[in-house]
């Protein structure tokens, strides 16, 4: 075949998809597109698809790795930059199969590995949502990776490890309200992007979902969704759990970081029922509550002075919020006390509080959240260190001593 054949042959077939996207659009029904929104808002595809002051869906947000930085796609549907010219076929084979209608390789990035999940209706109503926002002329910017991570042929590897196709199955074991959640947090949701622990590979292990893992390049650690030590929700009630969802705070603790994120662009638009199925599954992820395992023991001498300038640091700081006994004042306050975020075996997260502040988002449910202040000008690396120690080894929490070194490395830590 001639090369002026192939040509044509290629301007047909993209004709061809240009008149079946157009007469799809037409086609689209009121609630169907209502149906999408709302499934857009579940798979928080705002947050990642829009850059820092840019506009919505035109895609540009720069995401780093490890293998060098990601700048995502153009979702909005102008027909030369964005996914105007995409029918509904094209747009379920990206979020089923993680391929462009090309049949090009997505980077993993993109969240396929759970969007795999979605069944074809939903994904028809996404489509049908997105064809309807405003279109926005704005070129895909190249990715910048290292080699040989630029060669995208290498995701066949990934794919073969780490990829495994395939729509949401319920359990017929469970309720249906089990099964909406799981479908929710398991496919939409992706919660496991973060919650799973990523490998130098950039790739999970089905056998470690929910386990939780330091998110790469964030310096935030994502906590085990299924220890009861750190995220796992078994010992909280169905309320408690929808009110952290929903609103961003609970009487047992707040959201924060790339969390109150999750909860500002998506979790606080879910209907009732959704959310209360998202708990009711991620309550069934936890285990049971393990046997408790002292602290590790720091030398006496360097424990007793590390506690002693903790609690000076703690009195002066925190008490006045917090409680003298880390009781907190609910919900604006969280509690400290037996406050599993606290007594992670990461201490990442806490360390990152005291040096940097924490803010719940301001949703419906809690419209004018409580923040708290940064205190990375007016901490030494040891005062952090100590204040930090002395609350995770207090008031019975159950928490390893942390050092001025980790306060030292978290104080780059970028805040996005």
């Amino acid at each position: 075949m001639s090369r002026t054949s192939t040509g044509l042959l290629a301007g047909l077939a993209l004709a061809l998809s240009a008149v079946t996207a157009l007469a799809q659009q037409k086609a689209a029904d009121p609630a169907v597109i209502a149906k999408g929104e709302y499934l857009a808002r579940a798979g928080d595809c705002i947050a990642c698809h829009t850059a820092r002051e840019g506009k919505t869906f035109a895609g540009g947000l720069a995401m780093k790795t490890p293998f060098g930085t990601l700048y995502t796609s153009n979702i909005t549907p102008d027909p030369q930059t964005g996914i105007g010219m995409w029918t509904s076929d094209q747009f379920y084979q990206m979020m089923h199969n993680g391929r462009f209608p090309d049949g090009g390789l997505v980077y993993p990035a993109m969240p396929f590995a759970s969007y795999t999940k979605v069944t074809r209706e939903d994904s028809d109503a996404i489509y049908a949502y997105l064809r309807t926002v405003p279109p926005v002329k704005q070129l895909n910017q190249p990715h910048d990776l290292t080699f040989p991570f630029n060669n995208r042929s290498l995701i066949l590897g990934w794919r073969t490890l780490f990829f495994k196709e395939g729509e949401f199955r319920p359990d017929p074991s469970k309720s249906a309200e089990w099964n909406r959640g799981a479908y929710l947090v398991e496919g939409l949701g992706h919660c496991g992007m973060c919650h799973t622990a990523i490998n130098a590979l950039g790739g999970s292990s089905q056998s470690q979902a929910f386990e939780g893992g330091l998110i790469p390049m964030q310096n935030w650690y994502a906590p085990s969704l299924t220890s009861n030590k750190e995220a796992g929700l078994g010992d909280w009630t169905i309320e408690e759990i929808v009110d952290y969802l929903r609103k961003g705070v609970a009487a047992k603790g707040a959201v924060y970081g790339p969390m109150a994120e999750v909860v500002y662009n998506s979790l606080q638009y879910l209907n009732d029922e959704d959310v209360r199925a998202m708990a009711i599954y991620l309550k069934g992820l936890a285990q049971g509550t393990s046997p408790e395992k002292p602290a590790a023991s720091l030398p006496s001498a360097e424990s007793s002075l590390l506690l002693s300038l903790g609690k000076q640091l703690y009195d002066r700081e925190c008490a006045s919020c917090h409680g003298a006994s880390g009781q907190g004042m609910p919900p604006d306050y969280p509690p400290l006390a037996g406050n599993q975020s606290i007594q992670m075996v990461s201490a990442v997260n806490a360390i990152r509080m005291v040096l940097n502040g924490g803010y719940p988002p301001g949703t419906a449910g809690n419209p004018m959240p409580y923040g708290m202040p940064p205190f990375a000008h007016r901490l030494s690396d040891d005062e952090v260190a100590a204040v930090v120690t002395f609350i995770r080894t207090s008031w019975g929490n159950r928490g390893e001593p942390v050092s001025a070194r980790q306060a030292n490395e978290l104080r780059a830590a970028t805040l996005n």
